[in-house]
């Protein structure tokens, strides 16, 4: 007899906004955001990604298309002069996305969607996932997620600078600026049990309200 019933869980958590340079004008600022679980919709039970705000709207708009009888919830409003030196806009921003991402993994009827697979466990570009999840790149969804941080696969595409471009500098919250591109270490605790799996506090990190 099974004294300990499984029990799923999702966790998910947004942090470490970076600063990129995109040519010499233009900037953006991206998200890391790290999955950890033991539910079998995920192919990858721990993982680590970064996104930019763009991106989010665009998996926003991608499920709301798949999900009419879903009320999505919504994204934290884009604001034209947000800024890393804000330390208030920045926790707003970041625990909108967050809370954004888990009421989204909670519902079943979302899970099913192969674009949000690929946009929480592959570094592809979000016209790269689209052509994916509609089976025309050389590569299937899941040799994409497995592949993801290894190098098998090489960006199809160079991804040129939209809307969420932001002219902003690094805080004093510890923030990095990159100009080499997206990746950043993954920070996981092996765990039993479900703890908490960012390398932060949830309770004592300004970043983390959620």
């Amino acid at each position: 007899m099974c004294l300990f019933p499984f029990q799923e869980f999702i966790r998910v958590c947004v942090r470490e906004p970076r600063l990129h340079k995109d040519g010499r004008w233009h900037t953006h600022v991206d998200y890391e955001i790290c999955l950890h679980t033991n539910s079998l919709c995920f192919r990858k039970k721990t993982s680590s990604v970064r996104r930019r705000y763009s991106e989010f709207v665009w998996l926003r708009h991608c499920l709301e298309q798949n999900a009419f009888i879903i009320d999505l919830p919504k994204l934290p409003p884009w604001n034209p002069f947000f800024s890393l030196k804000n330390t208030e806009q920045v926790i707003q921003r970041i625990n909108g996305l967050q809370k954004f991402l888990e009421i989204v993994l909670h519902a079943p009827l979302l899970l099913s969607d192969s674009r949000l697979h690929l946009f929480l466990q592959s570094d592809l570009s979000i016209t790269e996932i689209a052509r994916c999840a509609v089976g025309k790149t050389r590569y299937t969804v899941a040799e994409a997620i497995q592949c993801s941080r290894t190098g098998c696969i090489r960006s199809e595409e160079k991804v040129s600078c939209d809307s969420d471009c932001e002219s902003t500098s690094s805080s004093g919250l510890g923030l990095s600026v990159d100009t080499s591109g997206r990746g950043s270490p993954i920070f996981f605790q092996s765990d039993g049990d479900p703890e908490p799996f960012c390398s932060f506090s949830e309770t004592t990190s300004p970043l983390t309200e959620y």
